[in-house]
């Protein structure tokens, strides 16, 4: 019992001191702040239906900040042994997700199946929009907290402004970032457009225009033929930006539309946003908050490389890859990564998170839907590659990216319903393009993997 008393006196300080020391924090829709980052530790196995997930980050590379200063305080205090991990597997555990993946693995899909999933991989996808809408998945509202890269820095620098003179900031369903939030954001957009275009111009897909020229480019209200439309008017759309983001596989824009709200208030900007179904992109289009000049939504297959992009390489500040690469083949993955990697600028930011080995979703696939070594074919159609961090750190390193975060990312979910505990593994990671490019070949640069 003491024990018991001692871990929890643990968390309610580490939490406090971080706190304290204004360490990021997720918030809730109440407004309160919340657990920090990693930090709700389930210290007795009776409560672990009182939350709906217990997280905890590996820390076994420097990356993960937040989790090492926290653990580091309460070493401090208790003189307590360094933990790698709160709710690292034990081995039994380990063992055991490792023989129901190879179990399940035991019988593969044949193979003129195989290529019937790969060929017709776009009609699945667009049945799979066609059937859920933009009802399946819920914005992601937690992609700022995950991944500020995604803001200019300048941008960032405000949002931390004003979350130190507010004592939270409220994140709901229907926005990410409310204007009520940030007073003053709207305001200060208008007028800095004003001051440096007139009052008399606007913008179409990231150009500036006087109205009159506009007309022309927005009676075009599907999109297509725009470059055609466009004429001499811009050279590719969000030319006239200075801070570009792509997101590849929007689908029905649940990562799009956070992220707009927020775009739409800082000038400069531009977001760019893919997907190889047809159906999700004309989702995205459709919606009620897609703006033009903002955003340029468009279809794209990232496995085809002699397809060209609606603008030129090295323009990109950040590229989002989210939960999208473990729907390619893993043959294809590697060319995928390379050609992204070539539309970054010298020092943009590639923010990716996808599904970990032997997360639930892995080990609950059946015989018969395993396609080959960790990658399975849905019941729809659609499939999914479950990582591990260090196939994830080969690839990038092998496009010319440099880490900046790599980390599995554990978590408990829970059911509290129907009393059921799923182990939910992910890959985070950040990846930058370098400025200079090294002179070492990507045989060398393997050979210095820092994980072994």
């Amino acid at each position: 019992m003491g024990s018991l008393n001692k871990m929890n006196f643990i968390t309610r300080f580490s939490a406090l001191y971080l706190r304290k020391s204004k360490m990021q924090q997720r918030y809730r829709n109440s407004g309160r702040p919340a657990v920090p980052l990693g930090s709700r530790i389930l210290t007795d196995p009776s409560k672990v239906f009182e939350h709906n997930m217990w997280c905890a980050e590996d820390v076994t590379d420097s990356s993960a900040e937040i989790a090492i200063q926290q653990t580091i305080v309460v070493k401090k205090i208790l003189q307590l042994p360094f933990c790698r991990d709160h709710m690292q597997w034990s081995q039994e555990e380990e063992e055991r997700a490792k023989d129901k993946a190879a179990e399940n693995s035991l019988v593969k899909v044949q193979l003129e199946d195989q290529d019937k999933y790969e060929k017709e991989a776009s009609k699945y996808w667009n049945e799979f929009y066609k059937t859920h809408k933009n009802n399946f998945f819920k914005d992601r509202n937690w992609l700022f907290l995950e991944f500020p890269e995604i803001l200019p820095e300048k941008k960032r620098e405000q949002l931390k402004t004003e979350e130190k003179s507010s004592e939270s900031i409220k994140i709901n369903s229907t926005s990410c970032f409310p204007h009520q939030d940030f007073p003053g954001m709207l305001e200060e957009g208008e007028e800095y457009w004003k001051n440096n275009y007139g009052e008399d111009s606007t913008s179409v897909q990231g150009q500036i225009y006087n109205k009159k020229q506009a007309k022309s480019v927005t009676d075009n209200p599907q999109g297509k033929n725009c470059r055609e439309q466009l004429g001499e008017l811009e050279s590719f759309p969000g030319s006239g930006a200075a801070y570009r983001v792509l997101e590849v596989g929007c689908g029905a824009g649940n990562s799009v539309f956070p992220i707009l709200k927020v775009l739409c208030n800082t000038p400069g900007t531009f977001l760019y946003c893919c997907d190889f179904a047809s159906g999700a992109v004309e989702l995205v289009k459709s919606h009620s908050s897609y703006n033009s000049a903002w955003c340029f939504a468009f279809v794209h297959d990232v496995c085809d490389d002699a397809l060209p992009y609606p603008f030129p390489d090295e323009i990109l500040d950040v590229i989002l890859l989210v939960f999208v690469l473990s729907a390619i083949h893993p043959d294809r993955m590697q060319r995928v990564v390379n050609r992204l990697a070539k539309l970054l600028k010298p020092g943009g930011m590639l923010l990716f998170r996808d599904y970990g080995r032997y997360d639930t979703s892995q080990l609950r696939f059946r015989k018969g839907h395993c396609l080959s070594e960790n990658f399975y074919v849905r019941g729809d159609g659609t499939r999914v590659y479950f990582f591990t961090k260090d196939e994830v750190w080969n690839m990038f390193n092998l496009a010319g990216l440099t880490e900046v975060q790599n980390l599995v990312d554990r978590r408990l979910q829970v059911n509290r319903k129907k009393k059921v505990k799923m182990q939910r593994v992910w890959i985070q990671s950040k990846f930058r393009k370098p400025l200079l490019l090294s002179l070492s070949s990507p045989e060398e640069t393997t050979k210095r993997h820092p994980y072994g």
